[in-house]
């Protein structure tokens, strides 16, 4: 199958751009051009009940909800960008739309990123906010026994890891094209190199930026897949993308959550490229895609106990 044909547009759009690719810059200057692309490519941002910075320790979280007053499952949300790039900002319309399409609170968190804070940073703050969203349930007016994490990419690797260290009882995983193997040694890893959008040169770089000791590739804090054990793990939303290098360690993640008997459903969306649940703007699948997301989570909330 090619590429869809908004996708081919978009690529079209990218190979145009004068913006320099992100590895050939700082990572200053990378997170600019991040934010700004983004921006132009995604939906326009829906409106929610409430949306409000929280700060807790050194961790930024911004809570959307898309109504006040009652007690709601929750979503704790890492955003995507190579551990290095990406923001609140970045992934605020993804966040308004998983509120509202899930009807839950969302808590999206701002870890610290690389190269200045270095694997396990984004692992430990990612925890840490996990734990703030359990421990204050009760002022946060969240269902305990419906508390979520997820992320997109970088996201979806730390959202794994988080599931992995089992500290708190989470109800659902939503992981969309996670990295989940920085071995990056997969056929797609080769046939998917270049031309879609990330690359393996901006792979290297993010990975440079977060695990600058190789010894750390294969330590399953960085990559889920190589974890002894998948086994009692929350159920899984587990999504792909034809298109990007990461699509085959995606795939193996869920193969391995199913073999240990995680309740997991998959879908490639095999006519995508990496990134591409951010670019509602331009890429209709975008739009279903999110839904697909917002359904997923309704459907494991509903199934906890009242």
């Amino acid at each position: 199958m090619s590429v869809h044909p908004q996708v081919a547009a978009l690529l079209e759009r990218v190979a145009r751009s004068p913006l320099p690719p992100y590895h050939t810059v700082s990572p200053f200057v990378a997170r600019r051009i991040y934010r700004d692309t983004r921006a132009a490519l995604s939906s326009v941002a829906p409106p929610v009940a409430e949306s409000r910075l929280l700060i807790f320790d050194r961790i930024a979280v911004r809570a959307y909800r898309p109504v006040t007053g009652e007690v709601l499952p929750a979503l704790v949300y890492f955003h995507g960008g190579g551990w290095t790039i990406g923001d609140l900002d970045t992934h605020d319309v993804l966040c308004r739309q998983l509120a509202n399409g899930a009807r839950c609170a969302v808590f999206s968190v701002d870890y610290r990123l690389a190269p200045e804070a270095p694997f396990p940073a984004a692992v430990e703050d990612c925890l840490a906010a996990t734990r703030f969203v359990f421990e204050k349930s009760g002022s946060l007016k969240i269902d305990v026994s419906r508390i979520a994490v997820g992320g997109d990419s970088a996201g979806g690797n730390l959202a794994a890891v988080v599931a992995l260290h089992r500290q708190t009882p989470l109800a659902f995983q939503l992981l969309i094209y996670p990295a989940t193997d920085q071995r990056c040694d997969t056929e797609s890893h080769r046939r998917n190199a270049a031309g879609y959008l990330l690359t393996r040169e901006g792979i290297e770089f993010f990975r440079r930026c977060y695990l600058p000791e190789k010894k750390y590739w294969a330590d399953w804090r960085a990559s889920p897949l190589l974890a002894a054990s998948h086994a009692d793990l929350p159920p899984a939303f587990v999504i792909t993308a034809g298109y990007d290098p990461l699509l085959d360690e995606g795939r193996a993640y869920a193969e391995r959550l199913a073999n240990a008997g995680v309740e997991v459903a998959y879908r490639e969306y095999s006519d995508m490229v990496h990134g591409f649940l951010l670019f509602g703007g331009v890429l209709d699948t975008a739009n279903t895609a999110v839904a697909d997301c917002c359904a997923a989570l309704r459907g494991a909330f509903e199934k906890v106990p009242a």
